[in-house]
């Protein structure tokens, strides 16, 4: 790679785009050349987000406009909505297939393209690049990500219950058939655009379920834990949304296999992430709070004893915005060009 490599952000004006913006800007080793937002083109960044008043970024352009191979991308995020990408980033690939994306939509997390059309409603619209996509939960799939060209950015909801859950599944450590994952999340998990059920006074003073027995990131998770316990997994997975800005919380309920008890599953993750820089296992019994996560790459993760014998509660804590989306990205990208894995965001949680 070049001194410094020349980095696009496809729209850049919702939550997880600005939050790239914040990570991306004190990386030492890139240059953002390309911002789009097809409603606020022609906008500066600040006009969006005052907070990037004080930096010298490119003016907000249409995706319609841009010619691809002119532009000399090194790496593209695609912070486009579910549906829209696959055709840009195909277009994309097709004009300028020495360019790398890293997707942070679900557009090509699936593996299946019978999947993809059951849980979305549609048939893929690029095929040959979801076959080629890199499922990017860096954890698991490092080695196959620095050779990528399209990474596809896992989920919020399913970043965190994944890391809490694949080395107990690979180890054979619990029942696969009694998982229920509990998850809470910030309200940005519902992006920037302007709903009602998203107002205020809609959602303030009380929380709520959605998606219940049917969200599309019950597609996700069926994939990756069953392909961590080789065998088919159907977990039960309930999503709620909480009056915060920031945050996702995971209760995971397991029983152990052969008497393993909570204490051997908790040495079994602290094991796994012993090396890895953005999971930290907590002290046994200790669980972990969202606001400790704040801001920051992190996943924590911790074990507690359950009032019946044999059964674990397993508790998952991340930022939405950052390990949850736009953080993983640019961890993923890091690797994809052989930067340092942890370059520009090793930053601590911000707390209060």
């Amino acid at each position: 790679m070049p001194a410094k490599a020349r980095i696009g952000i496809l729209g850049a004006s919702g939550y997880t785009g600005a939050e790239l913006l914040r990570l991306l800007i004190r990386h030492p080793r890139l240059e953002i050349v390309l911002l789009t937002a097809d409603r606020r083109a022609g906008q500066a960044m600040r006009d969006v987000f005052p907070q990037f008043s004080p930096y010298d970024l490119p003016h907000l352009v249409s995706i319609e406009g841009i010619d691809w191979a002119a532009a000399k991308l090194d790496l593209i995020f695609c912070a486009l909505p579910h549906g829209t990408t696959q055709k840009v980033i195909k277009d994309l690939l097709t004009k300028a297939p020495a360019t790398k994306v890293v997707d942070l939509s679900a557009d090509f997390r699936l593996a299946d393209p019978a999947a993809y059309a059951r849980w979305y409603g549609h048939e893929h619209h690029a095929p040959e690049l979801q076959s080629e996509a890199v499922y990017g939960l860096v954890e698991v799939y490092r080695r196959a990500i620095k050779t990528a060209r399209l990474v596809a950015n896992p989920g919020c909801y399913t970043t965190c219950a994944q890391l809490a859950l694949l080395p107990l599944l690979k180890a054979k450590a619990i029942a696969t058939d009694e998982i229920v994952i509990d998850a809470k999340s910030g309200m940005t998990g519902a992006g920037r655009a302007a709903k009602e059920a998203m107002l205020f006074s809609e959602v303030s003073e009380g929380f709520h379920a959605y998606g219940v027995g049917h969200h599309r990131h019950m597609a996700e998770l069926d994939q990756e834990l069953s392909r961590a316990a080789g065998r088919e997994v159907i977990a039960t997975f309930t999503p709620h949304l909480v009056p915060m800005n920031r945050g996702i919380l995971s209760t995971i309920y397991v029983r152990g296999r052969r008497g393993r008890a909570p204490s051997e599953l908790h040495a079994l993750l602290a094991t796994a992430y012993a090396r890895e820089p953005f999971v930290h296992v907590l002290p046994f019994s200790e669980t972990p709070q969202t606001r400790h996560v704040r801001g920051s790459n992190m996943t924590f993760i911790g074990v507690a004893n359950d009032r019946v014998p044999g059964r674990a509660i397993v508790v998952s804590a991340l930022d939405n915005l950052t390990k949850g989306a736009s953080g993983q990205a640019v961890q993923n990208m890091n690797l994809m060009l052989g930067y340092p894995e942890t370059m520009g965001i090793d930053q601590v949680a911000l707390f209060p």
